[in-house]
């Protein structure tokens, strides 16, 4: 099987949660303004994507103590999808680190929103594409 995402670097990424339950209900709920779900359950590892094939998972903590913060970006089809991604995360309750907003220091089109995971985890929604929100074709 080919990977999903031609050229990509990475193919997919898997987190260990304390709380698989919580973890779950969170990321149901912010992969949607995003154009991903829930695509793939084997017992309580959960894998998400956009289209049939997981890129990223979540599971129980399986090794060592609580996780140490890792950050982790989420591909957004548009501007409107990263302000989407934040309000979802702000009714959720969940810690809002940095609103939607253009990031030039990474580049003049980098428009980012920063947010904590039920484990800490410094979670981004960001769009490469200038204003207009047209969505990026994947």
């Amino acid at each position: 099987m080919s990977s999903p995402t031609p050229g990509a670097l990475l193919d997919h990424l898997a987190i260990q949660c304390q709380d698989v339950a919580a973890s779950s209900a969170f990321y149901d709920a912010v992969m949607v303004p995003l154009g991903g779900t829930r695509v793939m359950q084997y017992g309580e590892t959960i894998g998400y994507g956009v289209g049939p094939f997981p890129s990223f998972w979540i599971g129980p903590l399986s090794t060592g103590q609580t996780n140490r913060e890792i950050h982790i970006a989420l591909a957004a089809p548009s501007r409107r999808a990263v302000r989407e991604f934040f309000e979802v995360v702000r009714a959720l309750g969940a810690e809002l680190l940095h609103e939607p907003r253009v990031w030039p220091e990474y580049h003049e089109q980098y428009y980012g929103a920063f947010v904590r995971d039920p484990d800490g985890n410094n979670l981004e929604a960001v769009c490469h594409q200038p204003d207009g929100d047209v969505p990026v074709q994947r």
